[in-house]
C-alpha cells in the first residue's frame, strides 16, 4: 500500500510540474488568465500529491486545499 501511495504521489507531482511548465509558457506569451489557471492547477496537484502520502483524497478542491491548513 505504501508503495502505491508513493507512486500516486509521484504521478500527481509530475502533473503539477507539467501544469507549472504550461503556466510559464502561457505567462511568457502574455496569456495571463490562462497562466494563472494553470498555476492554480499546479498547486492543486502538488497538494494532492502530498495528501496522497497521508492517504487522503478528495475530488473537491476546497477539501484538498483545506486539508493542509
Amino acid at each position: 500500500m505504501a508503495g502505491s501511495l508513493r507512486e500516486l504521489s509521484a504521478h500527481r507531482m509530475s502533473r503539477a510540474a507539467e501544469e507549472l511548465t504550461t503556466a510559464r509558457l502561457l505567462l511568457s506569451n502574455r496569456m495571463y488568465r490562462s497562466s494563472i489557471n494553470r498555476a492554480y492547477y499546479a498547486i492543486f496537484h502538488a497538494i494532492r500529491a502530498v495528501n496522497a502520502l497521508d492517504g487522503f483524497d478528495s475530488s473537491k478542491h476546497s477539501k484538498e486545499l483545506s486539508q493542509n491548513i
